[in-house]
C-alpha cells in the first residue's frame, strides 16, 4: 500500500510538469530523422531547382506575368512557385513518418504515455513544419540571381509566411498521414488532391489570366494567399493581387483550422489497432 501510495503522486507530477518537454522531443525526432536520409534532402531541393530551371527556361521571355518589375521573365514568375513546391513535399512527406511510427510501434509508445495527444500533434507537426520552413529558405540563396535584394524587415515577412505555409501543409499532412496503414495510399492522396492544389496556386499562371472558374478555385485556395505573399515580398514594386496583410491572415487562419483538423483526427476514439 505504501509502494502504491507513493507511485501516485509521480505519475501525477510527470502529468503535470508540462507539454514541452514531449513537444520537443518528437520535434526533435523528425529533424534528425530527416537529415539521416541523405536523399530525402537533395531530392526536395534538387526536383523543384531543376523544375524552376527546366520550365522557366523554357517559357522564357514568351511569358509576361505583369508590368510590374521582377515579372519580366517566367523565371521571376516562377521563383515563388518553385519554393511553395519544396514547402509543399518536405511538409507532406515529412509527415510519412506517422505511418512508419505505426507500423514500427513507436507510435503506441507514444499514445500510452501520459500526455495529451496535442502535444503529439504539435511534436510531430513543428517538427515538419521547422524542415520545410529550413528547406523553403534555402532556396533563397538563388535570389541574387534574379536581382532580388531582401532586407531584414522584407526577410522577416518571408520567413512568417514560409513558417505559416509549412505549418498548413505539415498540419494537413498530418490529417491526411493519420488514418492510413500503407505509404501507398497516401501517396495516391497525395497525386490526386495535392498536386492539383500546387497548380491551383498561382505558381505556374497569373491569376488575372485564368479564366473565371479557375479564377474561382484559385481564389478558394488557401494556398494561392501564400504564393502571393511570397510574390509580394520578393517584388515588392509588382502590383499585389490581394493586400500582403490579407494574404498572411488567410494563411494564419488555413493554419489553425489545419491544425485543429489533424487534432480532431488525432482524438478521435477508433476501435482500429494505433500500430
Amino acid at each position: 500500500m505504501a509502494t502504491q501510495t507513493r507511485a501516485l503522486p509521480v505519475a501525477v507530477s510527470s502529468q503535470g510538469s508540462g507539454a514541452l518537454v514531449p513537444v520537443l522531443s518528437l520535434w526533435w525526432r523528425e529533424i534528425v530523422r530527416f537529415y539521416r536520409q541523405r536523399s530525402r534532402v537533395i531530392g526536395v531541393i534538387a526536383s523543384p531547382v531543376l523544375f524552376w530551371v527546366v520550365i522557366g527556361s523554357g517559357f522564357g521571355t514568351s511569358f509576361r506575368g505583369g508590368s510590374g518589375a521582377g515579372n519580366e521573365h517566367y523565371l521571376d514568375f516562377f521563383f515563388p512557385g518553385a519554393l511553395i513546391m519544396i514547402v509543399l513535399f518536405t511538409s507532406i512527406f515529412t509527415m510519412m513518418s506517422v505511418i512508419e511510427d505505426r507500423k514500427e510501434g513507436f507510435l503506441l509508445s507514444v499514445l500510452v504515455a501520459p500526455v495529451h495527444r496535442s502535444v503529439i500533434v504539435l511534436g510531430k507537426v513543428l517538427g515538419g513544419t521547422t524542415l520545410s520552413t529550413i528547406q523553403g529558405l534555402v532556396f533563397l540563396v538563388f535570389a541574387p540571381a534574379l536581382r532580388i535584394h531582401i532586407g531584414l524587415a522584407q526577410l522577416g515577412l518571408i520567413v512568417l509566411a514560409v513558417f505559416l505555409i509549412a505549418f498548413s501543409l505539415t498540419a494537413l499532412g498530418f490529417a491526411i498521414a493519420w488514418p492510413m496503414d500503407s505509404t501507398q495510399g497516401f501517396h495516391a492522396v497525395i497525386n490526386l488532391f495535392l498536386i492539383p492544389l500546387w497548380l491551383l496556386s498561382g505558381s505556374l499562371f497569373p491569376l488575372s489570366g485564368a479564366s473565371i472558374w479557375i479564377r474561382v478555385l484559385m481564389r478558394a485556395n488557401p494556398l494561392t494567399y501564400g504564393v502571393e505573399a511570397l510574390r509580394a515580398l520578393l517584388f515588392p514594386a509588382a502590383p499585389p493581387a490581394f493586400p500582403l496583410a490579407w494574404s498572411l491572415g488567410i494563411l494564419g487562419v488555413f493554419a489553425a483550422v489545419m491544425f485543429g483538423i489533424a487534432f480532431v483526427l488525432a482524438n478521435r476514439r477508433t476501435t482500429r489497432p494505433a500500430a
